[in-house]
């Protein structure tokens, strides 16, 4: 088997998953590794707590095996959120965010406001929802500091061109949410100054677990506020307050849970091993399927078409008076899928089965067949 049967070979979920976008399954590598650690902690032999201690290394070096930062640029978190919070509320000046990104981002840009009156939320007009180059290209203004932006919009899956808000930015920081991404697009990750990614959707690695990268240069701009005695860098110290340790490592509140490190380590390990191109390669073929089967049944479709601007995710959008009538069938046949705001989700992944696409063929033939006119 090569890398990539090899990484396929542990995906485990029951056939019908198709929401990826909102929870991935966890692999059979994070399951064992997840079970080994826990009976470390069970057990506590002699020696544990050390070993322990070395799952946070081994999570730093992968995920700059699959982003590109240095190892000593990435600190764990225990969510997305926590990570893109950390940059945020490190910042000074204006911050360019569309208020149409998943809600944690532009709610991260308020409460920094509102607690810190340092930062000041600038709001992008988003074309259409998406986040453009050409869109933060006219919306910069002269007390820009930074733009915040999703890698992959969890409504649409329209990708961001990373490459091309570098360039007009400038010399601003992009700070960028990469969990709808990472395991699912290979993206330029150098081209943002942070970016904040958790295990629990396309990485498999369940909640909890997370990374944050931050650059030497946003390292010089933003101030670790919410930096506690993880933050440190150094051992437990009493009867003195210790300064915030450089870059990522000081943009931490507690001690890394190591249990999560471990399975965060073991899912960026295994996409680096099967290699992130090839993983989105088959990502991006399971989600051409689906958008075939839309095509087909008639489904409109409200996500980008063309392979380049999406990532795992097919958004459909029924007419008001058939959306129960697909959501029912969808049930019925044991597909999951994301509804919400009158739209359909699908996000398959690079494991999705054959058996999972004849599943939501039939499902669609059956809300084909119960709209059909009568003639």
């Amino acid at each position: 088997m090569d890398d990539l049967s090899d990484y396929l070979s542990g995906f485990g979920e029951d056939p019908g998953y198709l929401d990826f976008a909102a929870f991935g399954p966890l692999s059979a590598a994070v399951v064992a590794e997840s079970a080994a650690q826990e009976d470390l902690v069970r057990r506590a032999r002699w020696g544990a707590l050390e070993r322990l201690d070395r799952n946070v290394e081994r999570m730093r070096d992968a995920a700059a095996l699959v982003t590109g930062f240095r190892a000593d640029q990435i600190a764990f978190q225990p969510s997305t959120g926590h990570g893109v919070m950390q940059a945020v509320y490190g910042l000074a000046g204006g911050l360019l965010v569309s208020p149409a990104e998943y809600p944690a981002l532009p709610i991260a840009a308020v409460r920094a406001e509102e607690a810190m009156q340092a930062v000041t939320p600038l709001w992008l007009e988003a074309d259409g929802g998406r986040v453009t180059p050409g869109g933060i290209r006219d919306a910069l203004t002269s007390t820009t500091m930074a733009v915040l932006v999703s890698a992959v919009d969890a409504r649409t899956g329209a990708v961001a061109d990373l490459d091309g808000i570098r360039q007009v930015i400038g010399d601003r920081l992009l700070i960028v949410d990469a969990v709808q991404a990472l395991g699912a697009v290979d993206l330029p990750w150098t081209a943002a100054d942070v970016v904040a990614c958790g295990g629990q959707k396309w990485l498999r690695a369940g909640w909890g677990s997370a990374f944050l990268a931050v650059s030497d240069r946003a390292a010089n701009r933003l101030t670790p506020v919410l930096s506690g005695e993880g933050g440190t860098g150094a051992d437990l110290a009493y009867d003195t307050v210790l300064p915030a340790a450089e870059g990522a490592a000081g943009m931490q509140v507690s001690r890394p849970d190591q249990i999560a490190a471990a399975r965060l380590a073991a899912a960026l390990e295994e996409l680096a091993e099967a290699g992130p191109a090839a993983v989105a390669a088959a990502v991006a073929d399971r989600a051409g399927k689906v958008l075939a089967l839309a095509d087909e049944f008639g489904l409109p479709v409200v996500s980008p078409r063309p392979e380049a601007e999406r990532a795992g995710i097919v958004v459909v959008e029924p007419l008001p008076d058939r959306l129960t009538a697909l959501a029912a069938a969808l049930f019925n046949h044991g597909v999951s899928v994301t509804i919400r705001d009158g739209r359909v989700r699908f996000s398959p992944h690079a494991g999705t089965t054959e058996e999972t696409i004849g599943m939501l063929r039939a499902a669609l033939s059956a809300y084909a067949t119960a709209v059909r006119p009568v003639r």
